[in-house]
């Protein structure tokens, strides 16, 4: 069994490695050429732990290999970003590239599959463009949609033990794409059509930011009203059909804060609480903001002098090194620009060097500042000792008391 994955991200490395590690002859290929060198020394170009030493093996036992051109394969997967263009509208070009790039691969009895969080019927399009291109083809391959749903952090464990959706635009696509998960998949593989199964992406991701926003509107309203959100929110979770998530300075990565775009875009009228738990989420952004702009002038009013502040993360969730969508990135690019002559510190411990923020050791740029923002809730921070001394502002919980 050969297996081409188009993408070497966060979702496509992963998953080419543990595909590899059941057997699977596998090539990962990426338009990066550093990417794909350092893939091929068996070296990670992002943060997951255990995953380096996972690629090391498959490389040693030559069960994965990166290109930056696809090889011939009997099923090929679609694991490319799907931005954005204009007004949050998504954008399936890199899986339009991506499938062009194989046309030329394809034989009969392949299996072709779309990971790619996708807008609604966007299998069904590429299954055309292939059609369009390779007539020869016409009900001689199989084309299935199977979302990720991983976690970041825990993605050698998820991939394995997660359930999947899989949804053919034939019962045989769906049969094909099963067998070939079911060689690495110890989760279930539920069976459906292909227009659910990408719409089943979007509504796991939808429904997160509905909650999410519900717990940073209560974070809104508790702070006019004075009230402890941490506390409030632990003390109404002691009921025993009550699950509030945690608020946090808005949402970030390449999921939750952006699928739910890919439904307001094409169902606009019927999707009001999801377009409204979108703008509650955006705005919470924009108010951390503001908070901390606020913070710099009352500080700078009664000391008389520019404050000393720490911008404590960039990632978009605890500990990693992902600051796609990220609200903190966000945040932290906002106060500087509103700051004039200010010393602002930024914090990333997960990231070595960044092309746009000087990054400085956490607790370096704790003791030094005047005003301490924590933006993500990264483990290290939490070990950091509370200062009466310090104007602390806690946007995700690291001192919840």
């Amino acid at each position: 069994m050969k297996a081409c994955f188009i993408g070497l991200g966060y979702i496509g490395l992963p998953t080419a490695i543990i595909a590899a590690q059941s057997g699977i002859e596998v090539v990962g290929v990426d338009i990066n050429p550093q990417v794909v060198e350092m893939t091929n020394q068996g070296k990670l170009h992002i943060i997951e732990p255990g995953m380096e030493e996972c690629l090391q093996k498959v490389i040693k036992a030559g069960t994965l290999k990166a290109s930056l051109t696809p090889l011939e394969s009997d099923a090929y997967f679609m694991v490319v970003p799907t931005p954005f263009k204009g007004n949050h509208e998504p954008d399936i070009s890199y899986v339009e590239a991506a499938t062009r790039s194989i046309l030329p691969l394809l034989k009969a009895g392949d299996l072709y599959v779309i990971e790619s969080t996708s807008p609604v019927g966007t299998t069904e399009i590429m299954a055309q463009l292939i059609f369009s291109e390779r007539p020869d083809l016409v009900e001689k391959i199989e084309i299935a949609y199977c979302p990720e749903r991983v976690l970041p952090g825990n993605v050698i464990y998820e991939l394995v033990h997660n359930d999947r959706v899989i949804g053919g635009l034939t019962p045989q696509a769906t049969e094909k794409a099963i067998e070939f998960y079911a060689q690495f998949v110890k989760g279930a593989l539920h069976k459906t059509n292909a227009r659910t199964a990408e719409m089943c992406k979007l509504t796991e991701n939808s429904s997160r930011d509905v909650q999410i926003a519900f717990a940073n509107e209560l974070s809104l309203i508790c702070d006019k009203a004075d009230i402890n959100v941490w506390e409030l929110i632990e003390l109404a979770n002691k009921h025993p059909r009550v699950n509030i998530l945690q608020p946090s300075c808005g949402v970030g990565g390449h999921c939750i804060a952006v699928d739910p775009y890919f439904i307001t875009s094409d169902f606009p009228a019927e999707s009001k609480i999801i377009a409204d738990a979108r703008e509650i989420n955006n705005y919470k952004s924009f108010w951390c903001a503001e908070k901390v702009q606020t913070a710099m002038l009352e500080f700078e009013l009664k000391h008389h002098r520019k404050p000393t502040i720490a911008m404590m993360g960039l990632a978009f969730k605890p500990n990693i090194d992902d600051l796609r969508e990220s609200p903190a990135k966000y945040i932290t690019t906002k106060v500087m620009q509103s700051c004039n002559n200010g010393d602002i510190l930024v914090v990333e411990p997960n990231v070595k060097e960044h092309n746009v923020f000087k990054l400085t050791d956490y607790k370096v740029a704790y003791d030094k500042a005047d005003i301490v923002v924590f933006l993500t809730a990264h483990t290290p921070f939490k070990e950091l000792p509370w200062s009466e001394d310090k104007v602390v502002l806690d946007f995700c919980g690291i001192f919840k008391k």
